[in-house]
């Protein structure tokens, strides 16, 4: 099946490991052409490096308020278009409601939350027709994940701000849609199993509760968030994705 990504430009933060990066793999696999961001300017001119001659890497902080134009300026620059955006980030911090600070949600705040808003902001003024914007967001939109308040407290808004953008924008001819991923077998998932004491069983335990009995791997992540961007998914608009092997119960 041909996607349809040839050529196509997309933005993809948060983009040097774990599931920005394997996004951006399989778009620059099927024929696009990506920004991709990260904290760190090596780690990102690596990352970029290492999909190939169609990627840039560009150090930017999503809560940055001049990331967004800075952003979408590197992509007319280095492609000359803009199809589309990922904006991923990095989790917020482990804890409990009683343990997070007020330094900790504002920070996380800054940067889950309002950097996202800016970015999918700043990607609407500049896309056109067959436009999309995407959100990595969690499992954690339908149900809460233990030990993780300040990520159960923002991603249920961010994916209501995605759904709101999703009607604001259907009328010129722009998706926004949400991947809704729950253990997929990244460093990040890694370091929150070993939060127990013990990782191994963790891991199993949570594996239990999956239908598939395994997490999902990044590859498989990144196939179907370059599914969701791509024109093969033109119809679809204001879904939020699970990408979680069956573990949402729920319709």
């Amino acid at each position: 099946m041909d996607l349809g990504l040839k050529d196509r430009v997309y933005v993809v933060t948060g983009a040097t490991r774990g599931l920005g990066f394997a996004a951006a793999r399989e778009l620059t696999a099927d024929g696009a052409k990506v920004v991709v961001t990260g904290r760190d300017g090596k780690r990102a001119a690596d990352a970029a490096a290492s999909l190939g001659p169609h990627a840039v890497g560009v150090a930017a902080d999503n809560a940055d308020p001049a990331a967004a134009g800075a952003l979408l300026a590197t992509a007319r620059e280095r492609f000359g278009r803009l199809d589309g955006i990922l904006i991923s980030v990095g989790g917020p911090p482990p804890g409990v409601a009683a343990d997070n600070t007020d330094e900790q949600w504002t920070a996380a705040f800054e940067s889950v939350f309002l950097g996202a808003v800016r970015l999918a902001r700043a990607a609407a003024a500049e896309l056109g027709e067959g436009g999309v914007i995407g959100f990595v967001l969690s499992g954690s939109v339908h149900e809460p994940i233990p030990g993780l308040t300040v990520s159960n407290g923002l991603r249920p808004g961010l994916a209501g701000f995605a759904k709101s953008l999703s009607v604001d924008l259907g009328p010129r001819g722009i998706r926004v849609v949400g991947l809704l991923p729950a253990r997929i077998d990244t460093d990040r998932v890694r370091e929150l199993d070993a939060l127990s004491g013990d990782a191994a069983a963790s891991r199993a335990g949570n594996e239990s509760r999956i239908p598939l009995r395994r997490y999902g791997t990044p590859e498989e992540f990144g196939r179907t968030a370059a599914f969701l961007l791509s024109p093969a998914a033109s119809y679809l608009t204001g879904v939020m994705l699970p990408v979680d092997g069956g573990f949402r119960r729920g319709f």
